[in-house]
């Protein structure tokens, strides 16, 4: 395959996974429009926003499983192709419940793309080095969704009102499809264990639901989906989670699920602070978002060849810092640029960390297990922040504080992990060298 080929294929991979995280976000902007259009409670806002992202966090391992399964290029273009005729359908929604109702098909869609999406690049990358950079590629035109999301949603409920924020998806999906007409994945042997992706779709559903809502009686029904999940997975012939990834992956999982915790929470917050106390109109709050969003299109290339040639941690390490501190500044110019680079260097480390360290054919079992951890973060941001901001006196203050210290505490974590390992790695060492016996000089 030549260059110029998979550049086109990278780069509408990559469109694709723009538009499905694009829709994490550009909603968030429009809230006010759409209450008043259609009305609603501050919960059914929180609901307009996370009925998508609780779907899509639902279903993204199994939206892996089924692309190691079947094929990724098969199930990358039905995921484009469910997200053009539902967000079409989303677009004309004659109420709020309706609505979610809706999001929640667009985030299952959404889980499909991101799944096939992974298994692509890695099928089109198989070398680490020049995966790693397509890696950053394909972070610096996702990663720019998070935040372009405000700005595009901005502009066009500002102009056309909240139902053109979905007519925006389906000709750029459209052309997300032609840049990988041709292209074939085989289908892995790996057989799907249905019951136990039901149940997990089931729990992580649950779990978001318990969340967003604070029932005790919805988290209780989730620990019961836990425990049959658990059961099901020990039992089955096909587990859902393949044998030692959730070992090796870990650590990033966990940061993955605090970083967006942290992003997602802020932006929900500062959307609330620049509309509500500040009187901005939905065009001059995007705008206020540039300083964040402008670092996020170019660093992830660089952090794509930072990672390429000195590996994931260092990449990791500087963004939560970057990121603590760009919290406690919030919403401040400076803080908001250094939120921006702080999430251009995690996401693309992240992502090619866990995709290298899964077990060969794998691939989108991996990502969908990294991104479930992202998604199940935002929406547990968005609840928490948003109800420390809504009900306390100085609560947007409050809530970015809290993301900063949960954020901080991450890092410090890696890094007292990343010294014990040092040092075992280091000890290790010394005790194979004193048990090779000494040569004697000639």
């Amino acid at each position: 395959m030549s260059v110029t080929a998979s550049s086109r294929r990278l780069t509408g991979i990559s469109l694709a996974y723009f538009l499905v995280l694009l829709d994490t976000t550009v909603l968030t902007i429009a809230l006010p429009d759409l209450r008043a259009s259609l009305g609603g409670s501050f919960a059914g806002q929180q609901w307009a926003v996370n009925g998508y992202t609780i779907a899509f966090a639902a279903s993204l391992l199994t939206g892996g499983a089924v692309s190691d399964r079947y094929g990724a290029a098969r199930v990358f273009r039905l995921g484009v192709a469910g997200f053009v005729v539902t967000s079409l359908v989303c677009a004309f929604a004659p109420n709020l419940e309706i609505l979610v109702a809706l999001r929640a098909l667009l985030g299952l869609a959404g889980a499909l793309c991101l799944g096939g999406s992974l298994g692509l690049i890695a099928q089109l990358y198989p070398d680490p080095a020049r995966r790693a950079r397509a890696m950053g590629v394909w972070a610096g035109l996702t990663g720019t969704a998070l935040a372009a999301g405000p700005l595009l949603g901005g502009l066009l409920v500002e102009s056309y009102g909240w139902r053109a924020v979905f007519l925006v998806n389906p000709p750029l999906a459209a052309l997300s499809l032609l840049s990988v007409r041709g292209l074939v994945s085989a289908a892995g042997s790996r057989r799907i264990g249905w019951r136990t992706q039901i149940m997990a779709c089931a729990f992580l559903a649950l779990l978001a639901a318990a969340i967003t809502d604070a029932s005790a009686a919805v988290a209780v029904l989730a620990l019961v989906t836990l425990a049959v999940l658990i059961m099901l997975e020990r039992r089955g012939p096909a587990p859902t989670l393949p044998n030692g990834l959730l070992r090796a992956s870990w650590p990033g999982l966990l940061t993955g699920g605090v970083v967006n915790f942290a992003f997602s929470g802020a932006l929900f917050v500062i959307t609330i602070l620049l509309q509500g106390e500040r009187n901005l109109t939905p065009m001059e709050a995007g705008l206020a978002f540039l300083p964040l969003t402008v670092p996020m299109t170019f660093n992830a290339l660089l952090t794509g060849r930072v990672v390429a040639r000195y590996g994931p941690r260092p990449s990791v390490l500087a963004g939560l810092v970057l990121l603590t501190g760009g919290l406690l500044a919030a919403p401040s110019i400076p803080g908001m640029i250094m939120i921006g680079f702080g999430l251009s260097c995690c996401l693309p480390a992240l992502v090619a960390d866990v995709v290298a360290t899964a077990p060969a054919g794998t691939a989108g079992t991996a990502g969908g297990l990294l991104n479930a951890a992202r998604q199940v973060g935002a929406i547990l941001g968005v609840a928490v922040m948003g109800v420390i901001a809504h009900g306390m006196a100085g609560g947007t203050s409050r809530a970015l504080t809290l993301a900063a210290i949960l954020t901080g505490l991450v890092l410090a974590g890696l890094v007292l992990t990343a010294w014990r390992h040092a040092r075992r790695t280091g000890r290790r060492a010394a005790a194979q060298d004193s048990r090779v016996p000494a040569r004697s000089p000639m």
